[in-house]
């Protein structure tokens, strides 16, 4: 039997648009929860240049300042993007989410621990065979080179007036990197019910997750007003755009490269005394091309 679905606004949009508003923060309370597999409450949104409206609509960022089950603040930061250099924007984002953590003048022991979620709708083309998961994690561990253990520090608690054990991964940013094309649909938490939603932007009807859940009710197409129907739609168009301006510039990318490499193979057989007639067969160069090249050679 066929299970129905429901459809819903994409998560990138509802990132923008409506989980930013604290009535919603319940949604993305539910994710980050079922993600990091603590009870995650969200105190507030944290206003930098990222989190500004800009009518350029890749902005897809949004930091929140959460605390988690220990009552510890984090900082999150969750990144919808498709770009190529998002393992340098990653290290940026939290490099600055860091540093706008801490006023002037604070001691550095009010650095906040921050951690970077990002939901990728792209693959590393050339490496797909090597990358089989959809969920990778990871944070920075400092490790003896010779015991192989971790470097344990102990560190005044003020408040508590007693010595803290600190590690690195305590302190520094951990990452959570999300591929959502790679997801296969095979439900078997309710993680994978969440990026089951990334994925297709709807959820179905035997989805038991409280979470995902709530977020049917609140990111539901049908109960959007038509000022945000229609917002949404020039969003949409939007991205099909830009997804069309991307794969022009993928095919003009390869044909250059096709290029390039036939002028390649074409000097080799020059090179090698060759006729004109069989470079010109086994190359996409023409005659003019090809007497270029013999000029080149001779010079």
């Amino acid at each position: 039997m066929e299970v129905k679905t429901k459809k819903l606004v994409r998560f990138d949009w509802a990132m923008k648009y409506i989980l930013r508003n604290k009535a919603n923060f319940d949604v993305l309370e539910a994710f980050l929860t079922n993600l990091l597999k603590e009870q995650i409450t969200i105190l507030e949104l944290l206003e930098s240049e990222s989190n500004q409206e800009a009518e350029e609509r890749k902005f897809n960022r949004v930091d929140l300042k959460c605390k988690d089950s220990q009552g510890r603040q984090i900082i999150i930061e969750i990144q919808n993007q498709r770009e190529s250099d998002y393992l340098q924007r990653l290290l940026w984002g939290t490099s600055k989410a860091v540093v706008e953590s801490l006023d002037l003048g604070e001691s550095y022991q009010q650095v906040v621990k921050v951690i970077s979620i990002s939901i990728l709708y792209h693959t590393l083309r050339k490496s797909e065979e090597e990358n089989t998961d959809f969920i990778y994690h990871g944070y920075t561990n400092l490790i003896g080179m010779h015991t192989k253990q971790p470097l344990v520090l102990y560190e005044m608690d003020k408040q508590l007036k007693s010595n803290q054990m600190v590690t690195s991964e305590l302190v520094f940013p951990e990452y959570y990197l999300i591929y959502v094309e790679k997801f296969e649909d095979l439900i078997n938490e309710e993680l994978d019910e969440w990026i089951y939603f990334f994925k297709h932007g709807k959820i179905c009807e035997d989805f038991k997750s409280p979470g995902i859940i709530l977020a049917g009710k609140k990111l539901d197409l049908l109960t959007m007003s038509e000022q945000q129907r229609k917002a949404y739609d020039e969003y949409l168009a939007y991205l099909g755009q830009e997804l069309g301006i991307l794969e022009n510039a993928r095919a003009e990318g390869r044909k250059e490269g096709r290029k390039e490499r036939d002028i390649e193979v074409a000097k080799n057989l020059l090179i090698l005394g060759m006729d004109e007639e069989v470079i010109l067969k086994a190359t996409s160069l023409r005659i003019e091309e090809l007497n270029k090249l013999q000029q080149e050679l001779k010079n």
